[in-house]
């Protein structure tokens, strides 16, 4: 009956130290979540009176207002630049800090760096003031004898540009490439070198089917995050040049704060979720394909 008593008493001190975490995802996610979604069938425009239009904002969407199609458009290209790109650079970078060398764990920390900073607005006024018409990058370039390129003013390299710029956010996926490289048995590769197999083909043939599932897990994190960008293009371009960057999520903004459509706002945001679970769905259905998981019967 003590016993019981006791594990009792302890139950319920872990549902006090949970409590704020419950009180917050309650408050914080799942009621904005719903008020969200029922939003969405509304003309509610931050005001007090509202009705339902059904389906009407989801129509207008992808009927009605070519802005917002086109800035889902805008979106599709970021994410098909900017995610493979970073996912190269931090495989890269993390086969560098894999090697034995001396003050490894500085270099690694240096190179994490831009992971913590990356997302803030403070870094992306920097980037805006590197890559402007008078900015360092294009002195550098006319000090060079190259005429300046209009990296944030040039539509057809406005996108590109902010693309790139994000790849040096590859902190976290180079951490999670790092760790699964580590996992890697070396007795793969010392009886691949008795078969007479270069480094090269141990990489394509080794490496990258043993961090596979680490590539599908980064794939999938960078691919979410990616849809949801907006720090980079709205505080750089703030869309421009003629909305060239300007990606859902800045849309999304627009109508829900600067035109006060909180509904439509709201059904965009319902539209991005599904374009996210579609393409999560997507790349899960192919990875048997191209994933080896290490538990795998040969």
């Amino acid at each position: 009956m003590q016993g019981s008593s006791m594990l009792r008493r302890r139950n319920n001190m872990g549902y006090v130290y949970i409590l704020p975490w419950v009180i917050g995802f309650l408050v914080f996610q799942l009621y904005p979540l719903i008020m969200s979604f029922f939003y969405s069938f509304t003309d509610y425009n931050m005001g007090n009176d509202y009705s339902f239009v059904g389906f009407a904002n989801y129509v207008r969407v992808f009927t009605k207002d070519r802005e917002t199609l086109n800035s889902l458009m805008t979106t599709f290209r970021f994410v098909f630049m900017s995610v493979p790109m970073k996912l190269i650079s931090a495989l890269l970078i993390a086969l560098l800090l894999n090697q034995k060398l001396k003050a490894m764990n500085l270099y690694r920390t240096i190179y994490y760096l831009p992971s913590i900073l990356g997302g803030s607005v403070a870094i992306a006024v920097l980037w805006r003031h590197l890559f402007e018409m008078n900015g360092v990058v294009n002195q550098l370039l006319r000090g060079l004898g190259f005429k300046g390129v209009g990296f944030l003013s040039d539509p057809n390299v406005a996108l590109v540009t902010i693309s790139t710029l994000s790849v040096w956010q590859f902190g976290s996926s180079m951490i999670f490439f790092l760790a699964a490289l580590k996992q890697v048995p070396q007795s793969l590769y010392e009886a691949a070198r008795v078969d007479g197999a270069n480094k090269v083909r141990c990489f394509f043939t080794i490496t990258l089917p043993m961090i596979s599932s680490m590539t599908l897990f980064n794939v999938i994190m960078q691919m979410i995050n990616a849809f949801q960008e907006y720090t980079m293009p709205a505080v750089i371009t703030g869309g421009g040049p003629m909305k060239t960057t300007q990606v859902l999520a800045i849309t999304l903004y627009k109508n829900a704060f600067t035109y006060r459509r909180m509904g439509y706002a709201s059904s965009i945001s319902w539209v991005l979720f599904v374009v996210i679970i579609v393409f999560t769905a997507l790349i899960f259905r192919s990875s048997s394909l191209w994933t080896f998981y290490n538990d795998e019967e040969s």
